[in-house]
């Protein structure tokens, strides 16, 4: 793609997979953007218009960008033939697999997403990988379940990343196996959800009978 006549926000996508390879080195900060600027043949005046709020800009895109790639990595239909367990850790072991390359710069990024005055952001963007995986895994809830299921995938999407970090087994099978765990766990927390709210349907309720006094059925 050409970035001669590119959109900030375009130059901002193209430039995120390699500012996340150069952080591993100089960090998240304006020479990764100027590195990446050059491998790309844009001004690096113009490249740092594309990351306004410095690091957290970068570390933003490039999660965006690894968010797009998860989603181009499997072929039309294929989470649909999975159970929804098996499309959550697929989804969740592909992000893993995107990010290991860059091992170096995700524990940096997530140093300064610790900072106190980034805590915002770093729930921002663990929100969106958490929706953008429960969306392509097919979930449609819009009630307080689409609340629950995003920010108990959240943590068990942040704790797992920070398990790979420090994982060295073959295949990073102990990271696996500590995400199966968690995943077994948001499942069998939505069974009982599910069955608490099956038990509890039909018992009386004093606001629906106070709804029903004030506007009775005609």
């Amino acid at each position: 793609m050409s970035l001669h006549d590119a959109t900030l926000d375009e130059i901002r996508a193209a430039l995120a997979s390699d500012v996340a390879a150069n952080a591993a080195f100089d960090g998240w900060n304006a020479r990764a953007v100027s590195a990446a600027a050059a491998a790309h043949g844009v001004d690096a005046d113009v490249a740092a218009l594309a990351f306004p709020g410095g690091a957290t800009d970068m570390i933003d895109a490039w999660f965006a960008g690894i968010d797009a790639a998860m989603l181009a990595a499997f072929l039309p239909g294929q989470l649909a033939a999975m159970k929804i367990r098996q499309r959550i850790a697929a989804l969740v072991e592909k992000r893993l697999d995107l990010l290991a390359p860059n091992r170096e710069s995700l524990r940096r990024a997530l140093t300064i997403l610790a900072m106190p005055q980034n805590l915002g952001v770093a729930a921002r963007l663990a929100w969106r990988s958490a929706d953008v995986m429960w969306r392509v895994a097919g979930d449609t809830a819009t009630d307080y379940n689409h609340y629950t299921k995003r920010a108990i995938l959240g943590g068990v999407y942040v704790a797992t990343v920070q398990m790979f970090l420090d994982d060295d087994s073959a295949g990073q099978a102990d990271g696996r196996a500590f995400l199966s765990r968690r995943i077994d766990g948001i499942m069998r927390f939505e069974k009982a959800k599910a069955g608490l709210l099956a038990r509890t349907t039909h018992r009386p309720s004093m606001s629906r009978f106070i709804g029903r006094l004030r506007y009775p059925p005609r």
